[in-house]
């Protein structure tokens, strides 16, 4: 009498799921909320940003750096600059493009540096729910407003990397039906893209002083803003306390 065997499950004898199954795929994009308000810069007096014989000695120092820069730059080549072209491809093979909808959340995904903008739009219009995906829609930026039509023939050609997306951008979406427009109304997205949404990254604090704290002569103990950070990296000279000039003082910004 011959002996039948069971056949192979994908469970062991306690009935829990095999370990060697694959986990499931994380999606190949992101979808982000609205960011949080964040808590404005204190108020500084007017003083703070008054310039100094150290802002003025730095800046002209750049824009002198700057001319002689151009000025000796020398002739390029078409070879020259098709092998500049082709490091810029290497150092950047993926462009992450964000898509920024009325209500402020902010959808991601990376593409491969050669696709063009009609790939954009297909992540975009495969995202909408149903009943919104007829409904035409273009990407911009802003300001200056420009507009990447995939009909329009200077950009429909171009590669993300061409179009200066690369590493990363940032597109805004404008839908022909206003409805979709408002600030007050959420983002049109299909059911499976809501479902993983997400708390928007916290931007790192660029203005808080890595060397605070430490007692290393060559670390300064400022926490304010000096102008070798905003001109490029020149280091004024003279003494004194270097402060942003007002002429770059810049309001606040939305997020």
């Amino acid at each position: 009498m011959s002996q039948t065997t069971a056949p192979a499950t994908a469970s062991n004898s306690a009935g829990a799921p095999d370990a060697t199954l694959p986990a499931p795929e994380k999606p190949a994009f992101r979808y982000f909320r609205p960011p949080t308000a964040h808590q404005p810069p204190p108020e500084l007096p007017e003083s703070y940003f008054d310039a100094t014989a150290a802002d003025v000695r730095a800046q002209q120092a750049m824009l002198a750096a700057r001319r002689d820069a151009l000025q000796n730059a020398p002739l390029r080549t078409a070879a020259m600059r098709e092998a500049d072209d082709k490091k810029r491809r290497a150092r950047w093979p993926h462009t992450t493009i964000r898509i920024k909808f009325s209500d402020r959340s902010i959808l991601e995904k990376t593409f491969p540096s050669t696709d063009k903008i009609r790939s954009v739009y297909a992540f975009v219009r495969g995202s909408l729910r149903e009943d919104v995906k007829p409904i035409k829609f273009v990407l911009y930026q802003s300001p200056p407003k420009r507009e990447y039509k995939v009909s329009d023939p200077k950009v429909r050609d171009l590669t993300l990397l061409d179009l200066n997306f690369a590493p990363a951008a940032q597109l805004m979406i404008r839908f022909e039906d206003d409805r979709f427009n408002h600030p007050d109304v959420s983002a049109p997205l299909d059911a499976p893209v809501l479902s993983v949404i997400e708390d928007f990254p916290v931007p790192p604090d660029f203005d808080k002083d890595p060397n605070v704290g430490k007692d290393d002569k060559g670390s300064s103990s400022g926490g304010g803003k000096t102008l070798s950070s905003t001109l490029g990296g020149v280091t004024p000279s003279g003494d004194g306390e270097r402060k942003l000039p007002k002429w770059l003082k810049l309001g606040p910004r939305n997020v």
